[in-house]
């Protein structure tokens, strides 16, 4: 049994005629989002580089307006149906060639259809299962970078305490260090002091100890003349 006729297939449709593109380039962009849903056919086409995926994007958009204003359907629950190309008029011109010969050129047109109808019930929830997963993926991987971020941020904050207190105790080190070393300069300058004290201000030694010596030296040179006298009288 044959198929519906091309005029007779449901859905909301819209149709360029008479564009100037030959029907088997708008075929090979047809093929491409044929049985898409919309969304999906429309990121095709954005990135399909040919002239005529820019005239299929405008059809396409004029059917899903079509079934929204005039259908009452949501523009996220169509998917294209069917689409095709038609051959139309082509226009006959002639190039002159070598020798007074002249070549025909086939300027080709044809009639772009685009048609959009609802997804079935089990696509659709299958579709929004899909989309209700992606999202909660999503959702996971913002949550799970956002805890990336502060788990980082409170690291760093632990850093900047650590080198804080490293350096809050190697300055009380120093402090100490230097206070050490001003103690034993007070007990250096003590000793001076003491030593200093058997010397006057000009930097003499004292009399008195210098005649205390004087006085030692005359009773043990006369201690040994009396040894010798005594050696001698015997």
């Amino acid at each position: 049994m044959p198929g519906p006729k091309t005029n007779e297939r449901p859905g909301t449709r819209a149709v360029l005629r008479h564009s100037s593109i030959s029907a088997s380039k708008a075929r090979q962009v047809l093929d491409l989002i044929r049985g898409e849903d919309v969304d999906r056919a429309s990121q095709i086409l954005r990135s399909t580089p040919r002239s005529a995926a820019v005239a299929v994007s405008k059809v396409l958009t004029s059917a899903v307006a079509n079934a929204v204003h005039n259908d009452g359907l949501d523009a996220e629950d169509l998917y294209v149906s069917a689409c095709y190309a038609d051959e139309a008029t082509m226009l006959k011109r002639w190039r002159p060639r070598a020798r007074g010969r002249a070549t025909r050129i086939r300027k080709r047109t044809c009639h772009v259809t685009v048609i959009v109808s609802r997804m079935e019930d089990e696509r659709l929830a299958r579709r929004r299962a899909e989309r209700d997963a992606n999202q909660a993926r999503r959702s996971r991987r913002v949550t799970e970078s956002r805890r990336r971020a502060d788990l980082s941020g409170r690291l760093t904050r632990r850093r900047v305490a650590h080198a804080e207190a490293e350096e809050a105790r190697q300055a009380e080190a120093e402090s100490e260090l230097d206070e050490l070393q001003d103690t034993d300069l007070i007990d250096d300058e003590e000793v001076v002091d003491v030593d200093a004290d058997a010397f006057d201000e000009d930097g003499t030694e004292d009399e008195d100890d210098t005649e205390d010596e004087d006085d030692t030296e005359d009773d043990a040179d006369g201690e040994q003349d009396d040894a010798v006298d005594e050696e001698n009288d015997n």
